[in-house]
């Protein structure tokens, strides 16, 4: 390894405790945020997630009831730095669950807010402006990519994992 490569390892092993943390400030707001507004509203999340018709709607609607709380469980963990690694998982694997489905509905043709910050479901319209899915698919792909960059690397500052 030459010495230029050698400086960069070292510089970029200084930072990562800082990119850690700041990921998991990310990731981890952004669920407690996404949950939070939905907490108080339940029967309007599980309109939202009825609204990509893919689960029966008994089990549509528990996940709709249930998912809000997990969010704003999984942002806390990220955001305190407890469970680093399992809350990194959780939140990538809710960042691939939500790529899947809105680009199942975006394929079929169902014209639908996302309800990822409130309230959601069917919209009026049956043409939903392109880069609406692609933008809230791209989000969720970054924020999957923040997930296991935290998973990767879950020592980072101001976390009580160590």
């Amino acid at each position: 390894m030459n010495l230029n490569a050698m400086n960069l390892k070292t510089k970029i092993t200084k930072f990562q405790p800082w990119l850690t943390f700041v990921f998991r400030l990310i990731l981890g707001g952004v669920l407690l945020v996404a949950g939070g507004l939905k907490v108080t509203d339940p029967y309007a999340s599980a309109t939202s997630v009825r609204a990509y018709q893919i689960l029966p709607i008994d089990l549509a609607n528990f996940l709709g009831f249930v998912l809000p709380f997990a969010e704003v469980a999984i942002g806390l963990f990220l955001i305190v730095g407890i469970w680093v690694r399992l809350a990194a998982i959780a939140g990538g694997s809710l960042m691939i669950m939500f790529i899947i489905a809105i680009g199942q509905a975006w394929i079929r043709g169902i014209s639908l807010d996302c309800g990822c910050f409130g309230k959601g479901g069917l919209l009026e319209t049956n043409e939903l402006p392109v880069w609406t899915y692609t933008v809230e698919i791209a989000r969720d792909i970054a924020l999957a990519l923040l997930a296991g960059y935290i998973f990767r690397f879950p020592q980072g500052k101001l976390g009580f994992d160590k």
